[in-house]
């Protein structure tokens, strides 16, 4: 199994537009971070995690030849405003495939009402099914079992998603004993640290590194950053032998179970 870093920045991604700050000017192409997603392959088939405001620039540099499901995690806009793009892969394949949970589905109607109804349908608009999710109740795509996880992003539940033994979640502050417990074993996990100082809504690089020592993952990769954690050279050389941060385009294999 392939997974595939499509972006790995906060909601504004970096560089932040008008910023001076010295990590938006950096010219390591590491500290060019797109809004966070990730796309997951095996065999024919490619599964994409989130569709924020990049998604069409992504899946021009992914270039995968069929998308065969998006999962979202929440409905915030940094991991959906991008669903209008999903037309190119309407037009060639029918319906996309979606599971998320029902809050967002009634969120994602309202705001997206021309995509998720199928009444009065303009020519070129996409049609999506969507398949609902619940924590903790696992489901199969495409013979891998996939269990979603519920963490908390301050007071808002929002799903990580474990596959096997990866799991990716972003967005998350805390996370209670049965989530902890459905982390156990895993060979990677990706997981989101905004900065170095405190915030309410995201672990910041102290927390999720703590995170990561109590669940023991063989491997962990740092997502969901913004320019305040700092320069990826400098930070990364900081960082204990297991733990790397992520960069837009990174590809890292799974061994098969």
């Amino acid at each position: 199994m392939k997974v595939t870093f499509l972006g790995t920045g906060t909601s504004q991604g970096i560089p932040v537009i008008g910023s001076q700050h010295p990590v938006c000017k950096s010219h390591d192409p590491r500290d060019k971070r797109l809004r966070v997603s990730i796309a997951i392959s095996w065999d024919d088939v490619c599964y994409v995690i989130d569709c924020g405001p990049d998604f069409r620039q992504q899946m021009l540099r992914h270039a995968p030849a069929h998308l065969t499901g998006l999962l979202l995690t929440h409905e915030h806009a940094d991991h959906t405003a991008g669903l209008d793009d999903i037309r190119p892969f309407f037009f060639r394949q029918g319906k996309i495939n979606m599971w998320m949970s029902p809050r967002v589905h009634k969120e994602l109607i309202r705001r997206f009402d021309y995509i998720f109804s199928d009444k009065n349908k303009y020519p070129g608009a996409p049609s999506v099914h969507v398949e609902h999710v619940e924590k903790q109740h696992p489901f199969f795509l495409d013979g891998k079992k996939v269990t979603p996880i519920e963490v908390m992003h301050h007071r808002l539940p929002v799903l990580g998603y474990r596959i096997e033994n990866f799991a990716y979640l972003t967005d998350v502050k805390t996370i209670d004993k049965e989530g902890l417990e459905a982390l156990q074993g895993l060979e990677v996990l990706v997981i989101n640290a905004l900065r170095i100082e405190p915030h309410p809504s995201h672990l910041n690089l102290s927390e999720a590194l703590a995170l990561i020592d109590q669940l023991a993952p063989q491997k962990a990769y740092l997502t969901h950053i913004s320019h305040l954690l700092g320069f990826h050279a400098e930070v990364e050389k900081e960082l204990p032998p297991n733990v790397f941060l992520a960069y837009d385009n990174l590809e890292i294999y799974l061994d098969e179970k």
